[in-house]
């Protein structure tokens, strides 16, 4: 009698510490996810400026740069024929207030409601510039990967008085 009474209470004993680490994980997996989420906009926010950074370096024909570029999650797309790098990101944080524009410098975060989730956009404009992938105005989208691109950014020259960037992946 006394043997089964320990196995019962071990069992309940039990199943009320799955209950307890059950309900903190609901607690704190989202919290962790919006600080990963943030982390990762800051960082993106840091490579962009960067990118920028490479840009203004690039002041005669023929300079070039080449950057790491790490995407753990969203994706970057350089536009060509508008001339922006953008990149977008799905999460729950919400980074700035749905629906207006956040100035960091020459970077614009957006933030659009979709259902539970929210997509960020971080976005600056090189219209001073002809931005091109591979010498043409295309769009290139840049995906998550586990390992670092190797992003060329080249002055190619100039037309109609803006210089051409030109960014390419090497591998």
């Amino acid at each position: 009698m006394k043997r089964g009474q320990v196995w019962v209470e071990t069992v309940i004993y039990t199943l009320i510490a799955f209950v307890m680490i059950g309900a903190v994980l609901a607690f704190v997996k989202p919290k962790i996810e919006e600080i990963r989420d943030k982390a990762i906009i800051e960082q993106t926010i840091g490579v962009i400026k960067d990118i920028n950074s490479k840009i203004v370096e690039l002041n005669v024909a023929g300079n070039k740069r080449i950057i790491e570029l790490g995407i753990k999650r969203g994706t970057l797309t350089i536009d060509g024929e508008k001339d922006l790098i953008v990149f977008e990101l799905e999460s729950k944080n919400v980074y700035s207030q749905p629906g207006e524009d956040i100035h960091i410098g020459n970077i614009i975060a957006h933030t659009k409601k979709r259902g539970t989730f929210n997509t960020i956009t971080l976005m600056t404009n090189h219209s001073e510039y002809n931005v091109t992938y591979q010498g043409e105005d295309k769009l290139k989208t840049i995906s998550q990967a586990s390992t670092p691109y190797r992003l060329s950014i080249s002055n190619i020259g100039e037309d109609n008085g803006k210089s051409i960037i030109d960014f390419d992946i090497i591998n």
